[in-house]
Order: C-alpha cells, then structure tokens, then sequence
C-alpha cells in the first residue's frame, strides 16, 4: 500500500483554499468574462476542476452540518475515520484530502459530497452490527465521491443557467456558480438522487473496494437488509423501501458482483464494531422530525422553484432510482421559522423520518488527526 501523509477527519483546519481575487478570476476584465461565457454555452460544458470539486463539497458538507449537527464524540469519529481512510487510500482517488463526519441525528442516513467529505448519521452507526456493513456503507459513498456522481449528474440535468457572472475569463467557475452548485448539490444528496446507474456503479465498486481492504464484501448487502427490516411495517416509503423492486434487484446485482468477481474476503470485525459503537437505532417511528417539506432546499430557504430545472427533473424521474440508499422523498419548500416548530413524531405524519429527523445543536466538527502508522496498525485488525 502506498503511504500517505494523510490528514483526514472533520477538521476544518485540515483544508486551505484561498479564494482567487476578482482580478484574478476574470482575468481580461467583464469583456473578457463575457467572451468566455459566450464560448461555454451551457453548464455541461464546464471542466470543473479538483479545487473547484472540493469547494462545492465544502459548502455542501457545512450544509449537512448545520442541518443535523455532529456527534461530539472523537472516540467514534476516529473510529469511523479509520475505516474510510483504509479504503480511501485503496480508492481511485487515494490523494483526495478526506474526511468522515459522524452527523448528530438518530435518522439512518449516509451522504457523500463532492471532493472527499463523507457523512454518516449516529442513527446508521447503531443499525449496522460489524465493521464490514461500516466499511461497505462507506465504500459505497467513496465510490460516488471518486467517481465524480454528483457534479456530473448537475452537469448532465443542466439545471444551472450560465450568466455572465458565472464563468471567469479563463474558463473557471466563479465564486456564484460554486455557490449554485453546492445548493443544487445538497438538495440532490440529501433528498438521494442519484440514478440507477450511479447507485448500480457504487454498490459494484464499492463491493470490490471493500474486498480488496479484506473486508467481506457482502457488508453492503448486509446493511441494506437491516434497513429492510427496519422498515417493514412503515406506511409510507422511507429511504430504500422494503417492498420496492428496485431494492431487490439491487440486492441482487451486489450478489452477482461478488459471484462474477471472484470477491473472497471474509473479515466481519463485529468484536472491534461493537466495542466502538455502543448504540443502537431507534425504529423510524420513535423519530422526532421537523416540519415537512422544510428540508427540500438547503437552510430551509423557501424559494420558488426554477422553470428550467424541474422541466429537467421531471424529464429524468424515470430513470432515477427509488431513493437513492438512504432517501426517497422529492425536495420540498419551507421557511426557516417552519424548521424552527415543535417537532412530532414521524409516525403520526407522511413525511420521510430518516431523512426529516431532527439533529443536534452542536455544529462544531470534530477534529481527528492519524497518519500511516495508525492506519497500518488498524489494518492488522481486518481478519
């Protein structure tokens, strides 16, 4: 394994992106500006750089922190972060500066934003019961970051108009445009869209990438059959529904994967999961939830909704997939005095309760700090 000098966790200090000044970002002045947005005709056509790729998910990854908080507990972030951090180093893209984020709510959820951040609720942490379902989840997530899922399927929607603020003389996204890709980006992730084919993508590589760590590469499956379970006597869908085809069929292409690629590894680990997470799930019903709908867009900004992007959303919707893992609902609108109400328990409304579960109130990010020998030593664990 090629060593890494690797900083990964939740610390905001970890990351320095400077913003380019103004001068900088247009280059030949507003003429110049409007020449190159005249030549990028529409939002597929950008080349969206790795530093451009991280600021988006920076601000996604702030969104998803305002919106459920963190888990103030550094025993269980480290934990989580060593897991990632065996398989990110195996991954694609093993240079990214990543960092795992456990989110302060009892909703099972997992989120992946661009550029390395990785999110994963305290309410999934206690469904799963070995390492193997952890590393599987997170390998699934990683795939959809390395693979660049998120900014491309906001490419391919073309949901975003270019204007003559969005691109700079020199052909990269402005400070705006970032800023409309990480709104687009976080009502996307957290509401779980992604396509079949994306969500196909990351359950195969993300099988295989957990294999290749040594760990059983059915975790995943294993996972998702919980959630299965988990959700069996729910009224309304809620993340991956259990009676849905599509969960089934999906079940099955991971087993194909395993069969196909010849995936042996065995490595469960549940001994050293279950000294780390000491919790478990509460049932869907005992979650307590915000407002409906309030959630749809990101701070809970009521805003009316684009004519060109739900022209797009809606030409799409058949080849999204059910939910995405760990959502289903569409994005809906919302003030932030209604997230603001006294939260109810999610049985008793039509809402989605993992993705409408009420977080925390701490924001602050945990910082966790490991390097090669930490991780080498975690390593020797997976058997």
């Amino acid at each position: 394994m090629k060593k890494y000098a690797l900083v990964v966790g939740v610390a905001v200090a970890t990351l320095s992106l400077g913003v380019p000044p103004a001068a900088a970002q247009f280059g030949g002045g507003i003429t110049g500006a409007l020449n190159t947005a005249s030549k990028v005709k529409k939002v597929a056509d950008l080349k969206v750089t790795d530093a451009e790729e991280r600021q988006i998910g920076q601000q996604v990854s702030d969104k998803m922190v305002e919106t459920f908080g963190v888990y103030q507990d550094a025993h269980v972030t480290k934990y989580v972060t060593l897991v990632g951090a065996v398989m990110a180093l195996q991954s694609p893209r093993p240079g990214l500066d990543w960092q795992f984020v456990v989110l302060d709510t009892d909703g099972v959820n997992a989120f992946a934003a661009p550029g390395g951040f990785i999110h994963i609720t305290k309410g999934l942490l206690g469904l799963m019961k070995n390492e193997a379902e952890l590393a599987g989840v997170l390998a699934h997530e990683i795939i959809h970051v390395t693979e660049k899922h998120t900014v491309n399927a906001i490419q391919k929607g073309d949901t975003i108009a270019l204007t003559s603020d969005s691109v700079g003389a020199a052909g990269g996204m402005t400070q705006s445009l970032i800023a409309d890709f990480a709104q687009r980006a976080y009502s996307n992730i957290l509401n779980g869209k992604f396509s079949r084919d994306d969500e196909n993508e990351a359950d195969d590589k993300g099988a295989q990438l957990a294999n290749k760590v040594g760990y059983a590469p059915s975790g995943l499956s294993s996972a998702l059959t919980k959630l299965i379970d988990r959700n069996k006597d729910a009224k309304e869908p809620n993340g991956l529904f259990a009676t849905h085809p599509a969960m089934k069929e999906r079940l099955t292409k991971i087993d194909a994967t395993i069969r196909s690629k010849k995936l042996g590894a065995t490595a469960t680990v549940e001994a050293r999961y279950t000294k780390n997470i000491t919790f478990d799930a509460k049932p869907a019903s005992a979650l307590a939830t915000v407002a409906e709908g309030s959630r749809g867009l990101a701070g809970g900004e009521e805003k009316k909704p684009d004519a060109k992007a739900a022209e797009a959303e809606k030409k799409e919707e058949p080849k999204k997939s059910s939910g995405g893992m760990f959502s289903k609902l569409r994005p809906g609108g919302g003030s932030q005095a209604q997230q603001s109400q006294t939260v109810a328990s999610a049985g008793a409304r039509g809402v989605n309760p993992d993705r409408d579960a009420v977080g925390g109130p701490n924001k602050k990010r945990v910082p966790v700090k490991i390097g090669p020998s930490d991780i080498a030593e975690f390593q020797k664990g997976i058997a």
